[in-house]
Parts: structure tokens; C-alpha cells; sequence
């Protein structure tokens, strides 16, 4: 009888620990201090793939967690886009992250956009070399993703992501969108465009981090990711 005993309990033991190695398998926020945005207007936090992951969303933690900045200062928020009060002049201002957002009147929908975006959307912007940003995701199924990105680029930059802090594409090179036929000079690089399918990847369902790295030449502005299932 004691020996029946101690194999079921034995038999109950493992299979505690195979369910708590699978679920860390699907999971890597065991150790992470972020937690995920939301606030009086983004109410859902954990942001969902499929789908877009809006950037300027990332988490809470603060540099060295949830992102690394090249500098303490917000460019966007607060400063080019002085505080007043309003939720897309101070949007997360006290944070190292820069962040703006799309305007009308021949700035951000200008006729030399490769794709037009939606008009008062934030964004990262005023990127460097080295920078990243940190979100906590729900994958919803495991398989195959196409990535697109909406963004801005002085230059041709690079980029790469990362699923539980690792490296799942590599470097990927993203286009200028500098035109010179436009005649506005500080407008020239800031039109914006959307490439759908920088990388392809497989992704595991469950809860991860996803982090966005500004590999080479930055000055890049990202708006969103999106993540399309293939199979």
C-alpha cells in the first residue's frame, strides 16, 4: 500500500512539472518586469497577433526594461509637440521613448506618401541606432507569420525582431522613403509607406514578449506591425 502511495504521488510530480515546463515553453513573462500599456484611452494592454501591434503601445518598465532610448529626453511629446493639455501632446511625455503623432494639413498626408496613414495616429519616431521597445503579446496560434510595417525613413535603415529575447529575423533592411521631388526639404524623407512581408517567421502560441530593435542608420518612424497568419 505504501509503495502504491509513493508512485502516485511520484506519477503526480511529474506530471506537475511537465505541465509547468510546457506552460513556460508558451511563456517567457516569468521573469519580466513589464507590464503591459493601457491607459484612459487604450483600455485592452496586452496587444493581440494576428494583427497590429501598434508601437508606441509598448510596455511599462521604464529604460533597461521595457526600452532603451539613446537619451532621457521624450523629442515628440511634450517638446515639438508642446505640452497643452492634450492627450496626443503629452502622450506618455515623462517617458524616454520619443513619440508623435500623424497630422493633417499637408504634413502627414501629403501627396508624396506611398501609402496614406490614419491622420492623429501616434508613433515612434526620431530613432537611433541600438534602441528598442518592448511589448508583451498574446499569440493566438502557432504557425507561420507574414510581418508588415508602416512607417517613415530618412535613409535606408535596418531593423530586426525579437520573440522572448531572441533574435527570430535577423537584420531587415527597410526602404527610404525620401522623395526628392518633393519641394519641402524637412519633408523630403518623412512620407510614409507600408511593406507587407519584411520577414516571415514561426511563432508559438501563448503569451510572450516581442521587442523592436533599431539596428543601423535609424531616423526611421514606426507607426505599427502587423502580423498576418500564412498557415
Amino acid at each position: 500500500m505504501r509503495c502504491l502511495k509513493y508512485f502516485v504521488a511520484l506519477g503526480i510530480s511529474i506530471l506537475f512539472f511537465i505541465f509547468l515546463t510546457c506552460c513556460d515553453a508558451g511563456n517567457s513573462l516569468k521573469d519580466y518586469a513589464g507590464t503591459p500599456f493601457s491607459d484612459e484611452v487604450y483600455k485592452k494592454g496586452v496587444q493581440a497577433i494576428p494583427g497590429k501591434i501598434q508601437c508606441e503601445y509598448y510596455d511599462f518598465g521604464g529604460e533597461g526594461i521595457a526600452y532603451h532610448e539613446s537619451d532621457s529626453s521624450n523629442s515628440g511629446s511634450g517638446k515639438y509637440n508642446p505640452a497643452d493639455g492634450s492627450y496626443l501632446h503629452e502622450f506618455r511625455m515623462n517617458e524616454s521613448v520619443d513619440i508623435s503623432y500623424t497630422k493633417s494639413g499637408d504634413i502627414d498626408n501629403n501627396s508624396y506618401n506611398m501609402v496614406d496613414p490614419e491622420m492623429n495616429q501616434l508613433y515612434i519616431g526620431w530613432t537611433s541606432p541600438d534602441e528598442w521597445t518592448k511589448y508583451t503579446v498574446d499569440i493566438k496560434s502557432s504557425g507561420r507569420y507574414r510581418i508588415g510595417i508602416m512607417y517613415t525613413a530618412h535613409d535606408k535603415g535596418k531593423i530586426s525582431i525579437s520573440i522572448n529575447d531572441k533574435d527570430i529575423t535577423g537584420p531587415l533592411e527597410i526602404p527610404s522613403t525620401f522623395v526628392l521631388e518633393d519641394t519641402l526639404g524637412w519633408r523630403q524623407w518623412h512620407h510614409w509607406n507600408y511593406l507587407d512581408n519584411i520577414a516571415e517567421v514561426d511563432l508559438e502560441k501563448g503569451m510572450q514578449t516581442l521587442s523592436l530593435f533599431t539596428v543601423a542608420t535609424g531616423q526611421m518612424n514606426y507607426d505599427y506591425l502587423e502580423f498576418s497568419i500564412i498557415k
